[in-house]
């Protein structure tokens, strides 16, 4: 019996299949995004901004996202430039900037979360149906 290859032994490792198929699904997602001038960072500070109900402010946002300050002022910054957020002063804490999707922002946001969900869907396919047990899987660990 011949002894496996070093491709083998890494295959045969979560950590590593994992790894790469997290960027595979990166390279299909910034090819996707990449016609309306945002990447999946980007994306992620939209959708953030969307899904909540009360303003936010851009420390909150970064805490959510895991980010530290300096990157979320460049996403900030980034965002603002291309007219997806608008930044304003905190009427209860003039030290806070409140971020908020402008309506551009909003109308990307739609059209990017499209591409997404397509590149995600194209990715998914050699798993059959829509991918939904690798889903709930990597959910259940990461709870």
């Amino acid at each position: 019996m011949a002894s496996p290859t070093p491709d083998d032994v890494l295959r045969s490792r979560l950590g590593y299949l994992l790894k790469h198929a997290y960027a595979r699904l990166a390279e299909e997602i910034g090819t996707a995004l990449r016609p309306l001038g945002i990447d999946s960072r980007e994306l992620a500070v939209l959708v953030l901004l969307d899904a909540t109900d009360t303003p936010l402010s851009q420390l909150e946002v970064a805490q959510r996202l895991g980010i530290d300050r300096t990157t979320m002022m460049q996403f900030t910054d980034l965002l603002e430039s291309k007219g997806l957020l608008a930044r304003r002063r905190s009427p209860e804490d003039r030290r806070k900037n409140i971020v908020e999707l402008t309506p551009a922002g909003q109308q990307r946001l739609a059209a990017a979360e499209r591409l997404r969900a397509e590149a995600e869907a194209r990715f998914l396919e050699p798993l059959g149906a829509d991918g939904s047990s690798l889903i709930e899987a990597l959910r259940t660990l990461t709870r």
